[in-house]
């Protein structure tokens, strides 16, 4: 359900009516927070919702950040994990938490990715985010702009595209996938012009990688990349950082963006955007579109996963 406060709550009550029919879904969460936005008419019969009631009632309030809710966020998670290990689901699909609220109740992590990266002892793995015209899988992720250039390195860069291309033939049935990686710097640096890093780290890595596989292109400036991307010249984009993926995915589709994280044992994604604490108050507001693309994406993956 994610951050109990957040949007969750309410695209997944939304979302129901058109994701019910598609899959056996179980629901982890707080029942009496659920049930706040399910009295507002949305409500669909026979899904199983495990409650972990840890949600103190008479002081909750929708679009705040707490420890408690935070605290409540990682439960959910925690309980979802189990759920894996046991063989009593096939995939994850995690609605947003509040990264705030979860450091402030002393989980001291950058988001889902990381969390579940660290609680199955995934050592390899990338944040893919796509929607009906783009895949980006990112080279860095929840750091700022400024530790960017030290975060990248050729190992980085060879396990990131390795791992994209096994995940677009395997999950997404692509047998040869096309990937085009962006520079850094503006115009991926008018070749040593406008920064070094694309002549001195990324240059070397896709030489390297060229030995390996086929239809690899870049560093191209991200602008045209993405252009070329969104046009099926190539399937997919390898980005440097996170603005350089979401900001042409939210303008070309803002609505129907799903993230999707690559290499851990299941599938697991969720909808592109946050909790969207200023609208959680009013579930009418919320669009479950990105959930309902999330959840059809997680099942279309462990489908196409499961029969290669």
């Amino acid at each position: 359900m994610g951050d109990p406060s957040g949007i969750g709550p309410a695209i997944i009550a939304k979302s129901l009516p058109n994701i019910s029919r598609l899959a056996d879904l179980t629901i982890i969460g707080d029942k009496w927070v659920f049930d706040k936005v399910q009295s507002t008419g949305y409500r669909v019969q026979g899904i199983e919702f495990i409650d972990l009631d840890n949600v103190t009632h008479g002081s909750f309030s929708f679009g705040k950040i707490r420890a408690e809710y935070g605290r409540a966020s990682i439960q959910y998670l925690d309980k979802a994990l189990d759920l894996i290990k046991n063989e009593q689901i096939d995939c994850l699909v995690t609605c947003p938490i509040s990264k705030e609220s979860i450091n402030e109740a002393g989980f001291k992590f950058s988001g889902h990715t990381e969390f579940l990266a660290k609680h199955t002892h995934t050592e390899n793995f990338v944040m893919m985010l796509l929607n009906r015209y783009l895949k980006i899988s990112l080279l860095t992720r929840h750091v700022s702009i400024k530790q960017v250039p030290s975060e990248l390195n050729k190992d980085k860069i060879y396990k990131t595209i390795l791992l994209t291309h096994k995940s677009l033939k395997e999950l997404f049935l692509i047998k040869e996938p096309r990937i085009v990686v962006c520079g850094l710097n503006p115009h991926a640096s008018d070749n040593g012009l406008i920064g070094k890093e694309e002549n001195r780290i990324i240059k070397p890595a896709l030489e390297k990688l060229r030995r390996v596989i086929n239809n690899l292109a870049g560093p191209l400036s991200a602008d045209v990349a993405m252009a070329k991307t969104k046009e099926k010249e190539y399937d997919c984009v390898i980005a440097m950082f996170h603005d350089q993926a979401l900001i042409p995915l939210k303008l070309s589709d803002k609505d129907r963006g799903v993230n999707i994280t690559l290499g851990l044992p299941f599938i697991r994604t969720s909808p592109l955007h946050g909790t969207a604490f200023d609208i959680a108050r009013n579930p009418a507001l919320a669009n479950p579109a990105s959930l309902i693309e999330a959840v059809k994406l997680a099942l279309r993956c462990t489908l196409n996963l499961k029969n290669t």
